[in-house]
């Protein structure tokens, strides 16, 4: 399915989104300015003058159109660009990219887990038996193990393991020897970093990885609160990759209106914006999951490339729009 390009909702409440405005920023002057009650200006701009007549930004995800159309259809999913106004000049991130997104009703969390591992392995497994050559290239100029690391994708379980274990194992691993991390500060409630997720991946475990039920306080607003912690943490998972990282991340969906409101409050999101959202839940919603797989880290793994600015033909990113 097809979901908006152009959308007044933060999908990640992260707020790094890129503005849709046909106000005329050259001229400064000429731009519409908010009033108040008492007439006088707020120092912001008057959106109501602008094209959609609200704050316009480009999508950062398709998964809340995704929601709802997995609740009219079952199971679905979208392939299209989206975009991250992150100031970021890694070898994993793009202002632009590409995200196939599934979302799935009557699903839980291990659902969406089990449907991850199912497509990677299809994938990756068609990937092996018809695109040898190709393969063979990448192994010879970029990561000779490739092929190696491909079939095991396949052929090997993905290791699950909750997120308090995977802080405990870094924990344990870091004391060892705390100069050879970049970030050797690791507690609950720490996002973890590229260093942290590949030694997960690449030694604690050997194979792809599935990290799940992460802090609430460092994810995003629409993940299902886990009731046995009280809320503590939500029902989410990433699924890390050696070589790469992260490559997957999704979670079950918070269906209970009350809960959800709360939440939204609390990240003080504006619930005019997300009325639609909350509509989903309001006259009847049903469990539902799914997930966000970035497809240029997709072909940075699959490929053995570490760049992700050499798996997109016309890479954005900070600083770079050519062509």
């Amino acid at each position: 399915v097809q979901t908006p390009l152009i959308t007044a909702s933060d999908c990640e409440g992260a707020g790094e989104m890129f503005r849709v405005t046909t106000l005329d920023l050259d001229d400064v002057s000429s731009l519409p300015m908010a009033k108040g009650e008492d007439g006088k200006e707020t120092g912001g701009v008057d959106y109501t003058q602008d094209f959609f007549s609200k704050p316009s930004f480009l999508t950062v995800s398709g998964q809340l159109g995704g929601e709802t159309h997995a609740c009219a259809l079952g199971d679905i999913y979208t392939f299209g660009p989206t975009f991250r106004a992150e100031n970021s000049q890694t070898t994993r991130h793009l202002a632009e990219f590409n995200m196939v997104e599934p979302e799935m009703a009557f699903a839980d969390l291990t659902s969406a887990m089990e449907n991850v591992e199912a497509m990677l392995k299809s994938t990756v497994g068609h990937v092996l038996g018809n695109c040898r050559d190709d393969l063979e290239f990448f192994a010879k100029f970029y990561d000779k193990g490739l092929i190696e690391k491909l079939e095991k994708v396949v052929q090997k379980p993905f290791a699950r393991v909750s997120y308090r274990e995977a802080i405990a194992y870094l924990q344990e691993e870091i004391a060892k020897d705390p100069s050879k991390w970049q970030f050797p500060e690791v507690e609950f409630g720490t996002d973890l970093a590229t260093e942290h997720e590949r030694w997960l991946a690449e030694t604690k475990f050997e194979s792809a990885v599935f990290v799940y039920n992460y802090p609430k306080q460092i994810k995003a607003f629409y993940m299902r609160d886990n009731d046995e912690d009280g809320g503590e943490t939500v029902n989410a998972m990433d699924l890390l990759v050696p070589g790469v990282g992260e490559l997957v991340g999704g979670s079950q969906r918070e269906e209970r209106l009350d809960v959800l409101e709360k939440k939204m409050k609390e990240l003080d999101l504006d619930p005019e914006d997300y009325w639609w959202y909350l509509d989903l839940r309001r006259f009847g919603s049903v469990p539902h999951s799914g997930y966000g797989l970035g497809f240029e880290r997709l072909v940075c793994y699959v490929c053995g490339i570490e760049n992700i600015r050499e798996a997109i033909a016309f890479p954005r990113y900070p600083g770079n729009a050519e062509f």
